[in-house]
């Protein structure tokens, strides 16, 4: 059930994790506050910001705050911020990256089918296309939150996907969504997996065969 419009202060705030606490002005119990319900911020919320929220009630009697804004930081659309928003949103995203995923799937899609043709076991090629669809889920919902303020993916889950077979899904989103695509931090993770994986189905064909044989 939701409560009418409330005023309080917060008073604690982890950022890292996205939510912090409440204290009414009338000296009830804390709120919680996750950064999913701040709307139109302008900044991060901070420790001291006075907060406006609705309350609502859980299940176990606990309230939350929902529909809530910082007092002094919250921005007013206009008529050429909406346009603006409606063109950026219109231009998040690439048309999908046709030939440079033809050409990254070269070695990858060899090697899986000789795997697979030596061995009897198909399971290469059966991964590699189900983690790439779970890693663009991933990056499509990481590139939400981050446009919700809300909490967001840990890049080491991201990462771990594409270790285990998803860094072509991965490709493709951040060509076709944007997203990571600028961070030269996490590139040189990305790449430095698709190069493992690269080394490894090189090791495969070229010394597999002489093991085998």
């Amino acid at each position: 059930m939701k409560l009418g419009i409330r005023r309080g202060q917060l008073t604690k705030w982890k950022d890292d994790r996205g939510f912090g606490f409440i204290q009414p002005v009338d000296g009830s119990q804390e709120i919680f506050l996750h950064i999913s319900e701040l709307k139109d911020a302008t900044r991060r919320p901070q420790v001291g910001d006075t907060i406006y929220y609705h309350a609502v009630a859980g299940q176990d009697g606990k309230l939350s705050a929902c529909n809530a804004f910082i007092l002094g930081a919250r921005s007013k659309p206009t008529a050429s911020s909406l346009n603006n928003k409606a063109t950026s949103n219109a231009a998040s995203t690439s048309p999908f990256p046709v030939l440079e995923v033809l050409l990254l799937s070269i070695l990858p899609l060899v090697g899986a089918i000789h795997f697979a043709w030596t061995t009897s076991n198909p399971l290469p090629l059966i991964l590699y296309p189900a983690m790439s669809l779970l890693t663009f889920a991933l990056y499509a919902d990481d590139k939400s939150r981050a446009n919700r303020r809300a909490w967001r993916t840990p890049e080491k889950t991201l990462h771990l996907c594409e270790l285990a077979g998803g860094w072509l899904g991965g490709f493709v989103a951040q060509r076709r969504l944007r997203h990571k695509s600028s961070k030269k931090s996490y590139q040189a993770v990305f790449w430095a997996i698709v190069t493992i994986h690269y080394i490894v189905w090189l090791i495969w064909l070229f010394l597999g065969k002489s093991t085998m044989s």
